[in-house]
Parts: structure tokens; sequence; C-alpha cells
């Protein structure tokens, strides 16, 4: 594990993340979950962004025969 880092928080912030994190969580648990959570939030609002504004073509990929 890499070095131990601190993060300052607000006491509003601190008491929230409290509420979040499970019994015998560790914060760093908490976070990384968080941290995957908001990735895919982000990686399926790309995709939704995109399906939306993208120019798409279609190909052609039928079976190919096997003569």
């Amino acid at each position: 594990m890499s070095a131990t880092k601190r993060v300052p928080v607000s006491e509003e912030v601190w008491s929230d993340l409290s509420t979040l994190k499970g019994p015998g969580q560790t914060y760093d648990d908490l976070l990384a979950r968080m941290i995957e959570q908001e990735k895919k939030r982000r990686f399926i609002e790309d995709m939704d962004r995109i399906e939306e504004d993208g120019d798409f073509v279609e190909l052609d990929v039928g079976a190919q025969s096997s003569d």
C-alpha cells in the first residue's frame, strides 16, 4: 500500500461520510467504492451523450458463406 495521505474535509462532509460508511468498512474502502461508482456513472453518461449526439454509420457485418 502506498503512503497514507490526509485529505482535509469540513465537519459536514465528515459527518456525511460517516453515515455512508458501513460497519467495519474503512474510509479508504468507502472512498474507493464511491470513486468506482462515479467512474461508472460518468461512463454511462458519456455513452448516453454519444448515442444521442453521435452520427453513426451502419456496418454490413452479415455472416459469410462457407463455400
